[in-house]
C-alpha cells in the first residue's frame, strides 16, 4: 500500500468533518458506520471502488462510467430532495391566483425543517408509483418514525405550504384522486338511497347511521376490485403531495362565517386574489376569448352552462331568468371570479345582465363526515385544532372531529363501548395530543378540496414551503403565444398574495 499524500488526508479529514456535521444535525449516529468506508476511499484504498477502471475491455469501461455517473447523480440527488429542496408542479387551480396551474416550484425542506423518510429505501423522483412499470417506487420495510430535523423556522398563517395528503393513507387505485372515506360514505348513501331525518336522531343513533353507510361503501369497494382498482396504503411520505395556504395554528379556534375564516373570534387577512364561484349571465353575447384572456380565466374554469330543462329550471331559481327574442334563456356561464374579476364584469352593463354566487348546496360534505353538523363551505365551525401537549374531554359532539388523529395520525386504538371510550384498551374521557396540526385552506374556495372536506394536517405530514417559481407554463397557449409566463420565472412565492408582485 502507498503512503497516502499531505492532499489525500486534508481531502479525507475534510470529507468526514462535513459528514460528522451531517450527522450531528440529523441526530442519527448510525451514520457512523458509513466513516470506514470514506477513510478507505481517500486512504486506505482496500475496497475496489472503481474496478471497472481497469478492464481491458473498452464497452465495460464505458458501460461502467455512465452507471458510476448515473448512480452518484440519483444519490445526489435523493439527499437534495430529502434534506434541501424538491421540486413540485402546480396541479390544479385550487390556489390561484397566487399560484397558477403550470408554475413549477422548488420546495425548500429547510423552511420547517427537513423531514427524515418514513420509508428511507426509494426510487429518487419518484413519489409512490414507477411510471411505465406501474409498481410501488419504495420498500415498505424499514418504516421510520417520524423525526423532523432543525431547519429555519415553523409553519407561519398564511403561508403556503406542501404537505402529504392527509386523507391518502387508504387509496382506491381505480379512483386515485378520491379521498377514499368520501367514496366509501358516498357509495354507502346509494346503497341505502332512503332519506334519514337526522335532526330527529340523538348522536348514538346518528352514530349508527354513519357507520352504517361507510361499511357498506368500504365493503361495496374491497369487493369490487375491477371497478375500483385494488385497494393500498400508503406510508406518509408516500402519499400524493398537496399545496394549500395555512389559516389556522396549533390551538387556533378556527370558524367560517359567510366565506370570512375567523381566528379566536378575530378575521383574518385574505389574499388579494380570493375567488369564489359564480354564475354570470350575459344580456344576449357570449364572452369572448379576448376577455377571458384580460380578466384571467383559464380554458377550464370557462364553464358555460347547457342548454335544457334539466338546467334551465335550477337557473332560473338562482334569477338567471334573461331570455332572449325568441324565449331562450341567455347565456349563462359558470366562472371563479377574485374581486377585481367581479367588479370589472359587473360594471360591464352592457354584457353583463346578472351575477349570483354559486349556492353551498354544489358542496360535498364537510369533515368530519360521520358527525351531523349545519356546516358548509362558508359556513363552518367554530372548530378547535389541535396542538402538542393540549389535553381535551371527549364527548359524542367532538370525537368524531378528533378520532382521526388519535387513531390514523398518532397510532392509538380507540373503542366505543357502551359503558363509555377506551383508548389502548384503557376507558378514558382525556386525551393528550401528540402532534401539532394545520388547517390548510386554497385561495380559489370554491375550487379547492382542503380542510374542510378532509380535516387537519399533522405537523408530520409537513413537506415543506414553497420559495420561488423557476418556470410558469399556460397550458391553454402555444409556445410562440405566451405559453411561458415570463413574468413568473424567478417569482418569489409569498405568504399573502397582496404582498405578492407579477400576479
Amino acid at each position: 500500500m502507498r503512503k497516502a499524500t499531505r492532499t489525500q488526508w486534508i481531502k479525507c479529514s475534510i470529507a468526514i468533518l462535513l459528514y460528522l456535521i451531517f450527522l450531528i444535525w440529523v441526530k442519527s449516529w448510525w451514520g457512523l458506520i458509513v466513516v470506514p468506508f470514506i477513510f478507505d476511499v481517500y486512504i486506505t484504498k482496500k475496497i475496489p471502488w472503481s474496478f471497472w477502471k481497469k478492464s481491458k475491455n473498452p464497452t465495460v469501461r464505458s458501460v461502467m462510467s455512465w452507471v458510476d455517473a448515473i448512480v452518484f447523480a440519483l444519490v445526489a440527488v435523493y439527499f437534495v430532495n430529502i434534506y434541501i429542496f424538491q421540486n413540485y408542479q402546480i396541479p390544479s387551480s385550487s390556489l390561484e391566483k397566487s399560484l397558477l396551474v403550470g408554475d413549477f416550484l422548488y420546495v425548500s425542506k429547510m423552511s420547517y425543517g427537513p423531514r427524515v423518510p418514513n420509508t428511507p429505501l426509494s426510487m429518487p423522483l419518484a413519489q409512490h408509483t414507477l411510471p411505465i412499470l406501474n409498481t410501488k417506487s419504495y420498500i415498505e420495510w424499514p418504516q421510520w418514525k417520524y423525526k423532523r430535523v432543525p431547519g429555519f423556522g415553523k409553519v407561519k398563517l398564511n403561508d403556503i405550504v406542501v404537505f402529504n395528503f392527509p386523507a391518502g393513507d387508504t387509496v382506491a387505485l381505480n379512483f386515485p384522486d378520491a379521498d377514499f372515506y368520501t367514496l366509501a360514505y358516498n357509495i354507502g348513501k346509494q346503497i341505502y338511497p332512503n332519506p334519514i331525518n337526522m335532526d330527529s336522531l340523538t348522536r348514538e343513533q346518528q352514530k349508527t347511521v354513519y357507520d352504517l353507510y361507510y361499511n357498506a361503501g368500504r365493503k361495496e369497494i374491497m369487493s369490487n376490485p375491477q371497478r375500483y382498482g385494488k385497494v393500498v396504503t400508503r406510508p406518509v411520505d408516500r402519499r400524493e403531495n398537496y399545496v394549500k395556504r395555512c389559516v389556522g395554528l396549533p390551538g387556533d379556534t378556527l370558524q367560517i362565517i359567510n366565506g370570512q375564516v375567523m381566528i379566536d373570534g378575530k378575521a383574518i387577512e385574505n389574499p388579494e386574489n380570493l375567488q369564489f364561484n359564480y354564475f354570470v349571465q350575459t344580456t344576449g353575447p357570449y364572452i369572448t376569448e379576448e376577455m377571458f384572456r384580460e380578466l384571467g380565466i383559464s380554458k377550464a374554469d370557462q364553464g358555460l352552462t347547457p342548454e335544457g330543462a334539466g338546467y334551465e329550471e335550477g337557473l332560473v331559481e338562482l334569477g338567471m331568468d334573461g331570455r332572449n327574442a325568441q324565449g331562450r334563456l341567455n347565456p349563462v356561464y359558470h366562472l371563479p371570479l377574485t374581486k377585481k374579476m367581479y367588479d370589472t364584469l359587473s360594471a360591464n352593463k352592457k354584457l353583463i345582465s346578472k351575477i349570483v354566487i354559486e349556492p353551498e348546496d354544489y358542496a360535498g360534505d364537510m369533515y368530519p363526515l360521520n358527525l351531523y353538523t349545519h356546516w358548509n363551505r362558508s359556513n363552518y365551525g367554530p372548530i378547535w385544532i389541535p396542538a402538542k401537549g393540549a389535553t381535551i374531554t371527549l364527548t359524542p359532539d367532538n370525537l368524531p372531529i378528533y378520532e382521526r388523529c388519535i387513531t390514523a395520525y398518532e397510532g392509538n386504538k380507540l373503542e366505543q363501548k357502551e359503558d363509555g371510550i377506551y383508548i389502548n384498551g384503557v376507558k378514558t374521557d382525556q386525551y393528550t395530543f401528540q402532534l401539532d396540526y394545520y388547517w390548510m385552506m386554497g385561495d380559489n374556495r370554491h375550487n379547492s378540496a382542503d380542510s374542510r372536506y378532509w380535516g387537519f394536517v399533522p405537523e408530520d405530514h409537513v413537506v415543506g414551503k414553497p420559495i420561488v417559481v423557476w418556470l410558469s407554463l399556460d397550458k391553454d397557449r402555444g409556445w410562440f403565444d405566451g405559453k411561458i409566463r415570463w413574468n413568473r420565472i424567478f417569482y418569489l412565492v409569498g405568504r399573502l398574495s397582496s404582498n405578492e408582485k407579477g400576479i
